[in-house]
């Protein structure tokens, strides 16, 4: 028996996500204490540490008031286009879910005929279980539950990102160290809430879903798949749609305001300028939080599932069947100590320290929760168990759930590391890079496309290595065990990751309100740090993606009845090389999508600048709504034709070809996605650093390869613009690509099983 009563478990999880919550709106405050209107002399008197507080301002002689009042307006126009975009993302979006839910319902249903009689059980066929109409109600309420929790979240997370934006820049007046706490506690604030809105709500769907299920825990779970299949849908759209919009925005400011006008990024003469800070926040947050949730929620949903048909289920062992969400909880505590350390135990002085405190946060949060894991594993699990293993019973004892926890914890680690190395420009692949930029634009887009291919090989291995020891362990469960231990840290990994789109916009609102070059400086270094870690995020969050597919897979499997996939049988190999082919066809469209909305974007800029006068003098202000709404309607255009490629792929497969062609294809998305995903990420980053590398100038090679304007650097620039629809568009989608079509088969499982394959039936 486990030391852990069930009442114990039933506390527990709701108080950790509480505690969470609470954690959360206390950094919210604190973050709140910077005050956006001027006020006169408070700050200049008081020293701290020694050091005076003084503003840069007052030295140089700018009119404080001025500024500050310029940076409340520039947050303004920025949070008022990031929520007007999300509404319109969201109506549009809306109508999708409440057609899908009504496909859930009608699909589901129509399993067993609309009837409302118990039928036998899928796994255990001597027991009597709740009718598949049941099953096909509870789904569709938990789809519409997960998406709205998705929603929610990526909608928070960007009115937190926009209400500290402004802020940071303030705050960076007083020193890099002061700029740095505020952008990482909004990053806190939006991890925390994420991770435990996303446990509180499933813990609530699962106590209220088990007053009908009562004790059929097979099915009750089996309708909780909805949850991770509404937060993923959701997902997609929210980063398929930010992610164009931002880079539309991003490109088409970059190509005519740097290389053809050759003036600074986030100039307020720049028309796009607006649009692009506007698209920080609609696609790295609200996209990034909608797709880490998604990861969450189906990573859950595929461990419980498998729990409910093992030993935990069939005994009704609350506690070992509650495992998975137990695992999180502990997580938000631990990422509560580790915020501690980057914001209260440790002050950050200088601009080289900012780096690694983001890192250390990676490296405490892991330690931390493997201890973690340790106490929960103990605590809550029988010393010996069985786990389902597609059909058989095997015996596994609670140390080999441990490790494959850990495995997959130490595993993120590893693969943040890695992408760190590629993509940072304090390395040697980023400064290749940099100096392949000498001899122009197109040994830059060699040198940088080599990096992204080689980056693959160590995250890949770390994968498989991760998959092999939790299968071994504790087949299917074990994988969707480790997925939950690489997204255990998920407060800490979102709140570093939501840190740099934060510090990016800081910078932009520092350059439009014409502060000191000095300031610029100081948010610049934020932003370095925080390009580097957005792309461990992406790391997290795509390796994270292929373990959870890979658990859903196998719960997709189990459920639809097939005993082994063989890949030399005819059905399964075709569906093996269209799968395989998804993830080009996905990116195709999200490439072109951004090339034809920077199109549009590069020529209305071109149009103001040639035909507003006064504009490059900067005595006239240019029309920035203009560029917004190009932005908008390209990107809720362009959402909707990837979005249907991924959401009726599976239906039409399974349908169709049946569950064995659908079983090929869900691998072969698999095996080919997570590779251009984590090339797309690394090579786009690495050409972003490059080009700030050079901007920098921080040793001697940099500023050989030449100041702001010089060749190298257009060269860099080039590359950066080229990467950025990869490393914000293709390839952070292609994660939700891999996830979301194995969670949608494994929902629509039960009707695939007993209709699907109509064209072999003929």
């Amino acid at each position: 028996m486990a030391l852990l009563p069930d009442l114990g478990t039933e506390i527990l999880i709701p108080v950790c996500a509480v505690i969470g919550i609470v954690f959360s709106l206390v950094q919210w405050m604190l973050v709140a204490r910077v005050k956006l209107s001027p006020e006169r002399n408070a700050s200049s008197n008081y020293s701290k540490n020694g050091y005076n507080d003084s503003l840069i301002e007052e030295e140089e002689g700018i009119n404080e008031d001025n500024v500050v009042g310029k940076c409340a307006e520039i947050q303004n126009a920025i949070s008022e286009g990031a929520t007007s975009f999300l509404f319109t993302e969201y109506q549009y979006v809306g109508v999708f879910m409440v057609a899908f839910a009504i496909i859930i319902f009608l699909f589901l249903g129509s399993v067993e005929g609309f009837s409302l009689k118990s039928q036998p059980c899928t796994y255990s066929p001597e027991k009597l279980c709740k009718p598949a109409l049941a099953t096909a109600v509870f789904s569709t309420v938990s789809f519409l539950l997960g998406a709205v929790t998705s929603v929610v979240s990526g909608f928070l997370g960007m009115k937190i990102a926009t209400y500290a934006n402004a802020r940071t820049t303030l705050e960076a007046r007083k020193g890099v160290g002061k700029a740095f706490i505020v952008a990482f506690r909004s990053g806190a604030v939006m991890g925390f809430l994420l991770a435990a809105n996303g446990l509180l709500v499933l813990f609530i769907t699962i106590n209220l879903f088990k007053l009908y299920y009562g004790d059929d825990w097979e099915g009750l779970f089996e309708s909780i798949t909805g949850y991770g299949l509404g937060g993923s849908s959701m997902a997609l759209f929210g980063r398929v749609g930010g992610g164009i919009y931002t880079k539309a925005a991003d490109v088409g400011a970059d190509l005519v305001g740097k290389v053809e006008r050759n003036i600074p990024e986030d100039d307020p003469r720049n028309p796009a300028v607006i649009a692009d800070n506007v698209g920080d926040n609609v696609g790295d947050i609200a996209g990034m939080g909608s797709d880490l949730f998604g990861s969450y929620a189906e990573s859950s949903c595929a461990a419980l599932v498998v729990a409910s048909i093992s030993s935990f289920g069939i005994n009704h062992d609350l506690t070992g069947m509650l495992y998975p969400l137990l695992i999180s909880s502990i997580g938000i505590l631990v990422c509560l100590i580790t915020t501690l350390f980057a914001t209260d135990f440790f002050e950050i002085k200088a601009v080289k320290e900012i780096e690694p405190a983001l890192k250390r946060q990676l490296i405490i949060s892991t330690a931390l929760m493997t201890v973690g894991i340790a106490i929960v594993t103990w605590t809550c699990l029988p010393s010996s168990f069985t786990i389902f293993n597609f059909g058989a019973q095997k015996a596994v004892s609670n140390w080999q759930l441990f490790l494959c926890v850990a495995v997959g914890l130490w595993a993120g680690l590893i693969i943040g590391f890695v992408t760190e190395y590629y993509t940072s420009n304090a390395y040697s692949p980023v400064q290749d890079v940099a100096d392949s930029c000498r001899t122009g634009a197109a040994t830059n887009v060699i040198f940088g496309l080599a990096l992204g291919y080689k980056s693959v090989i160590i995250p890949i291995f770390a994968i498989a290595v991760c998959i092999y020891v939790s299968f071994s362990f504790a087949a299917m469960y074990g994988i969707a065990l480790a997925a939950l231990g690489m997204l255990s840290t998920i407060a800490t990994g979102l709140a570093i990751d939501a840190y740099g789109p934060i510090s990016d916009n800081a910078g932009g609102i520092a350059e439009m309100a014409g502060m000191s070059h000095r300031i610029r400086e100081r948010t610049d270094a934020l932003d370095a740090a925080g390009n580097t870690t957005a792309a461990i995020g992406k790391g997290f969050a795509i390796g994270s993606a292929a373990l959870v597919s890979l658990a859903l897979f196998g719960a997709f499997v189990s459920r639809a009845g097939i005993s082994k996939v063989d890949v030399l049988s005819p059905k399964v190999f075709i569906g093996l090389i269209v799968g395989a082919m998804l993830p080009y066809w996905f990116s195709a469209m999200t490439m072109k999508s951004v090339g034809s909305a920077a199109l549009k974007m590069v020529e209305e800029v071109r149009r103001q600048f040639n035909t507003i006068p006064g504009l490059m003098e900067g005595t006239a202000k240019p029309d920035y709504a203009t560029c917004v709404k190009i932005s908008t309607d390209a990107s809720i255009k362009e959402m909707i034709p990837p979005g249907a490629l991924v959401m009726l792929t599976p239906l039409i497969v399974g349908t169709l070809f049946g569950v064995e062609t659908l079983s090929g294809v869900l691998a072969g998305a698999l095996v080919s996605g997570v590779q251009i995903a984590i090339s797309a990420s690394n090579t786009g980053g690495a050409w972003d650093n490059a080009k700030k590398y050079i901007e920098a100038g921080a040793s001697e090679h940099a500023r050989s390869l030449g100041p702001k304007g010089s060749d190298p650097h257009k060269a860099a620039v080039i590359g950066d613009t080229i990467g950025d629809p990869l490393k914000d568009t293709s390839g952070p989608s292609l994660n939700i690509l891999i996830k979301l079509m194995a969670v949608e088969s494994l929902v629509f499982a039960p009707f695939f099983a007993t209709h699907g394959g109509l064209l072999f039936k003929i």
